[in-house]
Parts: C-alpha cells; sequence; structure tokens
C-alpha cells in the first residue's frame, strides 16, 4: 500500500475512535512528518537532483522574454510527456498546465514561472546564457525546474491523490501579467486554491520566509508627455519650457506620499524615466517621463492614481505646457496586492514545520515589490513563499535582476519537495473533512 493511502486509511480508521487532537489540521504532526520527510528524501535522490540540475541549466542557458517562451515551453512539454502527465497548450500564448490525479475535485494548484529578463549575463560560467542580452536573473529557470521535480514524484503516486493537482506554468511574470492572461483563459476556474515560491537571496538554505495577510504591495506604471514650446536656451522667453514643468511635476508627486498619505499606510510613487532635449542650449518642445506607484490598499491604490493624473496635468498647466497620462494597462496592467490566505497560512506552517523545522520558518515582512502571483491569490485562496538558497561557504549571492545573479542548486530539492507535500496534504485535509462530515451526517441519521 503506498505511504500516502496508508496515511488515508489509517485516519479514516481513527476517526471512528477519537476526535482528532489538531484543530486547524485534521493530519496530525505524525502524519504531516511521514509525508513531509518521505518527499524530501525523494527530492534529494541523486538521479531526481542530477535530473532537476539539467534541466535548469538547460533552461539557464537559453533564456526567453515575457510571451517568447516557446522553447522553454516546449522542454516542459516534452518532460511532462515522458512522465505521462496530461497537459493542455497553449494557454495565454506560451503557457502549459498539466493535470495529476483523479481529473476531479478539489483542485490544486502549483505555479511556476518562466520567463528570463532583457540582462546581459556577467557570470562566467559553463552554462551561462547564450543569448546576448537575456538572463535568469531571477530564478524562474529554478521554479520550473522544481516544479518539474515535484511533477516527477507526484505522477508516481498519482493513483494515490484524493483529487486533482494542476502544474502551472506560466509566462510573463516580469511585467507582462501573465497570471491575469491564465485567469482569462479560464483553464484554472475551478481551482481550490494555489501556491506559488519564490526562490530568495537573503535567506539561508534548508529555511522559508512566510507570513498571513497582505505581503507585497500592487503596483501599476504612469508615462506623461508634457509639451511645451522650444527654442535657444538664450531666449527662454521666447520659449514655454517642458524641462523645468517635468521638475515642478517630479518634485509636486513626491508630495503625494509625504504629504497626503497616512504615514501607516505605505506608498511609493518613484519617477525612473526622463526623456527631453538633445543639446545643451536648446530647449526642446517636449518631455517624457515615467514612472511607478504602488500600495497595500486598493482605496490607497486608485486614490494614488487619480492624484498622479492630477498634478502631472496641473503643475504642467502652471507652466503653460499641456500634459497628457497614460497608464498602458494593456501592455502593463495594474497588479493587485498580493494577499496570504490565513487558513493556507497555516497549513504552510504544519508542512513546512514537520518538513524543515519550526525554527526554519522566518516570517516574512511586507514589501514594496510587487509580485504577478498576486493575480492568482486574488481569484482564489493563494500562498506564495520565498525558498532560501544562501550558502554561505559557495561566496555571496546576489538579489534578483542582477546581471552577477546566481542560483543555489543544492535548494531545488527543498522546493519540489514542498510544492508535492503542500499539494498532496491539502488534498488529503480536504477528502478527510469530507469523510468526517459524511460520517457526522450519517451518524445523526
Amino acid at each position: 500500500m503506498g505511504f500516502l493511502k496508508w496515511v488515508l486509511a489509517f485516519f479514516s480508521l481513527c476517526t471512528y475512535l477519537a476526535t482528532p487532537t489538531l484543530s486547524d489540521s485534521l493530519l496530525n504532526k505524525e502524519e504531516l512528518a511521514n509525508i513531509s520527510t518521505n518527499f524530501l528524501n525523494l527530492a534529494k535522490r541523486t538521479d531526481l537532483f542530477d535530473w532537476m540540475v539539467k534541466i535548469r541549466r538547460t533552461i539557464h542557458e537559453n533564456p526567453e522574454l515575457g510571451f517568447e517562451e516557446f522553447e522553454t515551453s516546449k522542454l516542459i512539454r516534452n518532460e511532462l510527456d515522458k512522465m505521462g502527465i496530461y497537459y493542455e497548450y497553449p494557454v495565454a500564448v506560451t503557457g502549459v498546465v498539466g493535470f495529476i490525479g483523479t481529473g476531479k475535485s478539489p483542485f490544486v494548484a502549483l505555479r511556476a514561472d518562466m520567463d528570463a529578463l532583457p540582462l546581459q549575463e556577467e557570470v562566467e560560467w559553463e552554462h551561462k546564457s547564450k543569448i546576448p542580452g537575456k538572463m535568469h536573473a531571477c530564478g524562474h529557470d529554478a521554479h520550473i525546474a522544481m516544479l518539474l521535480g515535484a511533477a516527477k514524484i507526484l505522477q508516481e503516486r498519482s493513483t494515490e491523490l484524493q483529487g486533482t493537482i494542476l502544474l502551472v506554468f506560466q509566462p510573463a511574470e516580469e511585467g507582462g501579467g501573465g497570471a491575469k492572461k491564465m485567469l482569462e483563459s479560464g483553464i484554472l476556474d475551478n481551482v481550490d486554491a494555489i501556491f506559488g515560491l519564490h526562490i530568495s537571496a537573503t535567506c539561508p538554505i534548508g529555511t522559508v520566509t512566510a507570513n498571513s495577510g497582505p505581503i507585497m504591495a500592487g503596483s501599476g506604471f504612469f508615462e506623461a508627455v508634457i509639451k511645451g514650446k522650444g527654442g535657444h536656451a538664450a531666449i527662454p522667453q521666447h520659449t514655454i519650457d517642458p524641462i523645468l514643468a517635468a521638475s515642478n511635476i517630479i518634485v509636486s508627486l513626491q508630495h503625494l506620499v509625504s504629504r497626503e498619505a497616512n504615514p501607516l499606510d505605505s506608498q511609493v510613487v518613484t519617477v525612473g524615466m526622463f526623456k527631453g532635449g538633445g543639446a545643451f542650449n536648446v530647449i526642446p518642445d517636449s518631455v517624457t517621463i515615467g514612472g511607478t506607484f504602488r500600495a497595500f490598499s486598493k482605496e490607497s491604490f486608485t486614490q494614488l492614481k487619480q492624484r498622479i493624473v492630477e498634478v502631472i496635468t496641473r503643475q504642467a498647466a502652471v507652466q503653460r505646457c499641456n500634459a497628457t497620462v497614460d497608464f498602458d494597462t494593456k501592455n502593463r496592467p495594474f497588479y493587485p496586492v498580493t494577499v496570504n490566505n490565513k487558513a493556507l497560512h497555516e497549513h504552510f506552517r504544519d508542512v513546512a514545520a514537520q518538513m524543515l523545522g519550526n525554527d526554519k520558518i522566518i516570517e516574512k515582512k511586507p514589501t514594496m515589490g510587487t509580485e504577478d502571483f498576486s493575480f492568482f491569490a486574488e481569484a482564489f485562496p493563494g500562498y506564495f513563499y520565498l525558498l532560501g538558497m544562501v550558502d554561505e561557504t559557495k561566496g555571496r549571492f546576489e538579489s534578483g535582476h542582477n546581471p552577477f545573479y546566481r542560483v543555489n542548486e543544492d535548494a531545488l530539492p527543498y522546493g519540489a519537495a514542498l510544492h508535492a507535500s503542500l499539494a498532496t496534504t491539502y488534498l488529503l485535509e480536504r477528502q478527510l473533512k469530507t469523510t468526517t462530515h459524511d460520517r457526522n451526517v450519517h451518524d445523526e441519521l
């Protein structure tokens, strides 16, 4: 009998003899430890570890940007074919969704992002990016390898699953809103919960960082064109200076946070792009500025958006200029706040504690960064956590979006095992709750 079937059979007997001792989890600590330890041992097998490393390095050598992940997607589909896992493709241009289990509810999803970044890799190693100007500098290659590793473990035990696990390989996380497009496809309509992870260059290997509630901000981008009247710098009275207007606008935008926002309500407005002029002695006809704004609530986010438009257009008018503001949500959709479901947080803590130990779970402080996993977590219960990979004996690990970014591949088994354990125990919990409920109804009748 498979170990999952043994756990389910054991628990079914116990429900008739005693009341479960855990209020939040129907699986007791011994059962969770058995499942978690088993999966971690499987993920650390030499053959599986080497296979995940090979997958990760192949993807790393051939990075593809958002909605261009055709070869990456092909590699994923080839591996799923070898495992005998049914999948749907294409989803949101290049995305893949695999299915393991009964094909029936409950449905729990595991997500990995696929896209690379427009960076030139500066790390000199055998598997350096072969594509000039493109690099996996945020660990998405590792995310894919870990989810495929979990798929291999789960597929070997698919007949023991009490529901269906969806493997969500998502395109265009880096600003393209790939999660939003996957939701719009409808393929995830029946999902009950979703888990996602991101490898971390700040946490030690063998640890995880997590919390419930809002953990990452909602964000949007804006671009504004300020039009004036160009002319010679020596006779500014004959011009309408858009550079001066843009400068005043940038200063005024900073007042939105420093003087209009509640200091206890974290918000950010940053102008990161300023284009205008091509000569030292010529005032240009127009200037273009662009930036980002972020907040931890829908209300604050909406207020910031409205005030950005008002400040830009009205400050431009003060300087006798005209201004237009474009948020370009078609190409750069607004990202919601990433909110971790409280019940899934308790489930995650139970599983992670039994696999890694309570002392290996680090509380995650909210950050102003964004993650398009937020689209999933807004549509149905979601949970997003960080997986540590830092090992001081292997040198410094740079943070993401850095041309010197590296991945400690020793972290791959932890990610694969957590994926498999979280999904499997979630389905078991759902099945056991249903069994317990049905038994109680029978007893009353």
